[in-house]
């Protein structure tokens, strides 16, 4: 496989990424104001609990899982259902299907460069900080590349994810709405809104069957756990890889059986 041609299309992606540096600032803003919201709002859960472990979290724990799902959030996003929204409604999506690139490559590695740039100026800074301020709360060792290996598959996942919805496009021609109930559905059961340690013990089953878990909770999962027993770690990345397998199969399938549907300007 011929690497250069989809780094080429990182390059281009972080270079037009470093274009609209006002919108990274305003997304940082945001994220900031959110986090102060999630801080006050769960110390006040804990300090009417009369607890300091609530359903095996202490307060510090839940605080870095929620900030850094907000941080994981950001780094993997990509619009992906947008792009395709856009490219579908307008026709660019038949130019885009004779490019001598499979169109789902074509789309993931055009945004990739997104991941370089919110990595080093959302993800990367928002760990340092949480690292520094919880103390050493974060254990630097083997759950830290079991982390990376994680995030690795969580993005593959959530691409997929992303992707087939978008697909749903060439039936309805619109995505806003789609788009807002799969962001809500992903949020939610994925953990990132609220950690699954505290789902009710019905949902809390039903979630671990879903592919959603494996995006953020997995992966925050494996990090705030300092000493990651090899059993438990194997059972969380070979879920992961099942959904990677899964979703890539079920959104190629999907994808190549919509294709019959693409109509331009009524065409």
């Amino acid at each position: 496989m011929n690497l250069k041609k989809y780094f080429t299309l990182t390059r281009a992606g972080i270079i037009e990424g470093l274009q609209f540096r006002a919108s990274a600032a305003v997304m940082v803003a945001g994220n900031i104001l959110y986090l102060i919201v999630v801080y006050f709002l769960w110390k006040s859960i804990y300090a009417s609990s009369g607890q300091d472990i609530v359903n095996g979290m202490t307060f510090t724990d839940t605080l870095i899982y929620l900030v850094l799902a907000t941080a994981l959030f950001g780094f993997m996003e990509m619009y992906t259902v947008f792009e395709m929204g856009r490219n579908i409604q307008d026709g660019r999506i038949v130019l885009d299907l004779l490019k001598p690139m499979e169109y789902r490559n074509f789309l993931f590695w055009s945004s990739s460069g997104a991941f370089v740039i919110n990595f080093l100026f959302t993800f990367l800074p928002t760990f340092i900080i949480v690292s520094v301020l919880t103390h050493g709360a974060i254990h630097f060792g083997i759950n830290i590349i079991l982390f990376i290996v994680s995030v690795v598959l969580a993005i593959i996942i959530n691409y997929n994810i992303d992707f087939f919805t978008g697909t749903i496009c060439l039936f309805t021609e619109s995505t806003w709405g789609i788009n807002i109930m799969k962001q809500v559905i992903v949020l939610l059961l994925s953990g990132a809104t609220i950690p699954i340690a505290f789902f009710p013990e019905p949902l809390k089953t039903i979630v671990s069957y879903l592919p959603f878990q494996s995006i953020y909770n997995a992966p925050l999962t494996i990090l705030l756990n300092g000493e990651p027993d090899i059993k438990s770690a194997g059972t969380i990345l070979g879920t992961q890889l099942f959904w990677c397998i899964a979703t890539v199969v079920i959104s190629k399938l999907f994808w190549k059986t919509s294709l019959r549907q693409i109509t331009v300007n009524g065409g």
